[in-house]
């Protein structure tokens, strides 16, 4: 009874949506843009602006084409049905109610699995279509936590391009000044205050937040604007949200008091900002102890100096810095040159190195590499460099140095008993490259029939081609149809094409089969949960990595789930021969 009466509620909202005069629909299009009641305007280009604005029609329909399902209890008529993300589901094959027969619980324990995993450019790619799509949340799941679920994914892979969209796109939220301050802070971590300052066009009536207001009153000064300055600072102090540090700083910087404390604060990256601007000969010795925004914003203002260079421990600081991605490497290299060491040491760096401290050990085979002039030397030293780092934990803090010194020297200069290792650090560090195919007619899943989702070549085209290589490889009986040819096939039936009769699939299909607990799902229409655990099936891989079985029963769960725009991801990666 109450299903019924939330669909006769339903379809009378998506009546009223569809013939309300102009002033409703105003109110229902959750994606437009509107003025800051600041006055600060929010500058987006018409394209972008296009862009991101979904089709709402289009959205409400969707919402029909399967049941809403609601959890037992009364329905507030007055309460709106919110959703939240920044993507048309429709893009990727989804809907609003993409999450509607899947537990919170299930979903929690999926996410939580997956943040322990380095996931892949794909597996991330498809995370974030399924994350971002705006929906409603599984059941059990509050809408407070559905969005925070987003928003931490969003911080935690420092898409701030994304978490702009976001604010954009979703006009009110609960962590709407969270998302804000992540901008703000970025920005000051990137020592760009005149781009953070931009980012204040986003704090309206909806956001309370005495942090934002603060960088708020400091962008009015620096950017002259003093009297609007004091003016908020002045009404911050009423609602007894300014503080003493801040007082302070911002009157020094008005002008209205000569002296200002030369205590640094570290509380916040604006408050340690304010810091570094306002005392003379500013001076920072950063710890392990030092948050990582502040770290990036002593490399990113070169604030980052060592005084003196026989201070072992705070080199090993900055070693760990470099590691855990807080600082640029070059800083620590730079250390490894200015160390000092006499001639024999030199000389003899291949025989005493093990006998010195770590960073002096890693110092001298750098300068024994940077004097090196044959690339059998500089290869040597280049890979006990890499043991050197590994030894200590901190091989992240030389992946890339070693990756541009192989790149230098140059794959083709490589010898015959370096060739391998050279090429497993260099592949490591780089993105696969997704466009150079090798067509090969003689294996039909790196056929030119792939042409069809690598460079979408015209169907008629693409059945010709199909006829052609059938053809051709039926006739050759040593021909083996393996699981990725099997892949294709289904995929390109799923497309619509023709396939010979005279090709047993079932019989080939025989020898593979899908598991049944994700099979499970496609009979439950669990669309988004599905994708999520293939997230999880790829992992770290790319899908080219992947055994040829793992790709086929992938696409077959997708093909049977009609998620075709996330099977033809897999296909692009995982069939093709690369030069």
């Amino acid at each position: 009874m109450i299903l019924k009466s939330y669909r006769i509620l339903l379809n009378l909202l998506i009546f009223s949506i569809l013939f309300s005069p102009l002033k409703s629909e105003e109110e229902i299009n959750i994606w437009k843009n509107k003025k800051d009641p600041n006055n600060i305007e929010i500058q987006n280009s018409d394209e972008t602006e296009k862009k991101n604005k979904l089709n709402i029609n289009k959205i409400l329909n969707s919402t029909t084409d399967q049941e809403i399902k609601i959890e037992d209890g009364p329905i507030n008529p007055n309460e709106e049905i919110k959703v939240f993300g920044i993507y048309d589901p429709e893009d990727f094959d989804f809907n609003l109610n993409m999450w509607a027969a899947t537990d919170a619980e299930d979903v929690r324990a999926s996410i939580k699995r997956l943040k322990k995993i380095n996931l892949s450019k794909t597996s991330n790619e498809i995370l974030e279509n399924i994350l971002l799509s705006f929906s409603y949340p599984p059941k059990g799941m509050k809408e407070e936590e559905f969005v925070n679920l987003k928003i931490n994914w969003l911080f935690k892979n420092n898409r701030s391009d994304l978490i702009e969209n976001f604010i954009i796109q979703n006009k009110e939220f609960k962590g709407k000044g969270r998302a804000v301050q992540y901008l703000v802070d970025e920005s000051i971590s990137q020592a760009n205050i005149k781009q953070g300052c931009e980012k204040i066009k986003f704090i309206d009536s909806t956001i309370k937040d005495a942090y934002l207001e603060k960088f708020k009153i400091y962008c009015l000064v620096f950017n002259n604007k003093n009297s609007q300055a004091q003016l908020l600072l002045d009404l911050l102090r009423e609602q007894n949200q300014s503080d003493k540090f801040f007082d302070d700083k911002i009157n020094f910087l008005l002008g209205i008091s000569e002296k200002t404390t030369n205590k640094i604060n570290e509380k916040n990256l604006l408050n340690f900002y304010l810091s570094s601007v306002t005392i003379k000969d500013f001076k920072y010795s950063p710890s392990e102890k030092t948050k990582e925004e502040i770290w990036k914003y002593l490399n990113a203002a070169n604030l980052i100096k060592l005084e003196n260079i026989s201070d072992k421990e705070k080199i090993k600081e900055l070693e760990l810095a470099v590691h855990q991605g807080q600082v640029d490497e070059k800083i620590i290299f730079d250390i490894y040159q200015q160390i000092p060491f006499n001639l024999n040491s030199l000389i003899n760096a291949k025989n005493i190195y093990q006998t010195l401290d770590p960073t002096d050990a890693r110092s001298l085979i750098f300068q024994k590499y940077l004097l090196s002039e044959t690339i059998e030397n500089k290869l040597e030293y280049l890979f006990i460099l890499y043991d050197l780092f590994k030894k200590d934990k901190l091989q992240n803090a030389y992946s890339k140095v070693l990756s541009e010194s192989l790149k230098e020297i140059g794959k083709e200069n490589i010898p015959d008993n370096y060739r391998d290792i050279v090429n497993n650090k260099i592949i490591s560090e780089d993105s696969y490259n997704l466009d150079k195919v090798k067509y090969n007619d003689k294996v039909f899943h790196q056929s030119k029939i792939i042409k069809f989702y690598l460079e979408k070549e015209d169907q008629k085209k693409t059945q010709k081609d199909i006829d052609k290589v059938f053809k051709k490889l039926i006739k050759n009986k040593k021909y083996f149809f393996s699981a990725k040819d099997l892949a294709l096939v289904d995929s390109l039936v799923k497309d619509g094409f023709k396939i010979p009769e005279n090709f047993s699939r079932a019989k080939i299909a025989e020898k593979y089969e899908v598991p049944k607990n994700l099979l499970q799902l496609v009979e439950n229409e669990q669309n988004a949960f599905l994708a999520l655990k293939i997230v999880e099936i790829i992992g770290e891989d790319e899908p080219y990595q992947l055994d040829a079985e793992t790709i086929y029963f992938i696409t077959d769960l997708l093909n049977r789930m009609n998620l075709i725009k996330l099977r033809n991801k897999v296909l692009i990666s995982a069939l093709p021969q690369r030069a």
